[in-house]
């Protein structure tokens, strides 16, 4: 009875650790399509920046041209801040998933010493 008992037991302890190591896996899956966004963000502005310097060069632009590519920088900073704010969202649940799951696999510890003095 008490080796079941003790089986039981180690098998919580295993598996509290084991689903403690599946918060990284999460953070991943959370910040990989943030980080492609931002990554394609920053190519469109390396774009909208070429394209600037080049009509910089030419010297013959129009004040309406001038205006869209204000707004598409407009545009594309609006969108790296909601990237950003949304990165950092990620990141603050992943944390307090890894937290909870150190306390679990705390409780699990504590409630397996309690059952190994018995």
């Amino acid at each position: 009875m008490k080796t079941r008992l003790s089986l039981i037991f180690v098998l919580v302890i295993i598996s509290a650790f084991a689903f403690g190591c599946a918060t990284k896996d999460f953070v991943k899956e959370q910040t990989d399509p943030l980080a492609d966004r931002v990554a394609k963000i920053e190519t469109k502005v390396a774009s909208i920046e070429s394209r600037i310097a080049d009509i910089d060069k030419k010297g013959n632009m129009s004040s309406s041209e001038l205006e869209q590519l204000k707004k598409e920088v407009s545009d594309v900073k609006m969108m790296a801040k909601d990237c950003c704010g949304k990165a950092d969202s990620a990141a603050e649940r992943a944390e307090q998933a890894a937290k909870r799951a150190e306390e679990a696999a705390e409780k699990a510890k504590k409630a397996f010493e309690l059952q190994q003095k018995k």
